[in-house]
């Protein structure tokens, strides 16, 4: 079960926002977009409400990356059980794809493993900072514009 979202999440303002953006980013059960979306009748500019969504996804998400860079890939493979030969093809995948990958960190469900994963085999920090940035923006974004889209119907 995830934390309760009610007014006072966004009653607590751009600070408010920051925080739920920040923890929907890490592996704790959490919708940040619901905070966005009950913002957007705020008073607030929808271009600081993308910022600071934006920031506070991006750190989480960088600091599932960083847990990621702590970890050994091999010790956790032991302790969760996983085949040698499924970790060795999940490298090779992360490999494929490098940092790209971050691009997809804003997804429910598998953004805060790919995350984590880029930090296991890690992937560049400056590059996967960007592209990460760049993802998660691009998802607030496009709920923001559509969120617009529907006020003006």
């Amino acid at each position: 079960m995830g934390f309760e979202l009610g007014p006072e999440w966004a009653a607590a303002g751009l600070a408010g926002l920051f925080v739920a953006s920040f923890l929907a980013a890490t592996v704790l059960p959490f919708s940040s977009e619901a905070v966005l979306l009950a913002m957007t009748a705020g008073p607030w500019d929808p271009w600081t409400l993308l910022a600071v969504a934006s920031a506070g996804n991006w750190l989480g998400g960088m600091s599932s990356y960083g847990l990621g860079r702590l970890g050994d890939m091999q010790r956790i493979a032991r302790w969760l059980r996983v085949d040698q030969d499924r970790v060795s093809r999940m490298q090779l995948r992360i490999a494929r794809y490098g940092a790209w990958s971050a691009l997809l960190c804003w997804a429910p469900v598998i953004g805060d493993p790919i995350a984590i994963a880029l930090g296991l085999v890690r992937a560049p920090l400056a590059s996967t900072a960007v592209l990460m940035l760049v993802g998660k923006a691009a998802r607030y974004a496009v709920l923001l514009l559509t969120a617009q889209a529907f006020a003006m119907a």
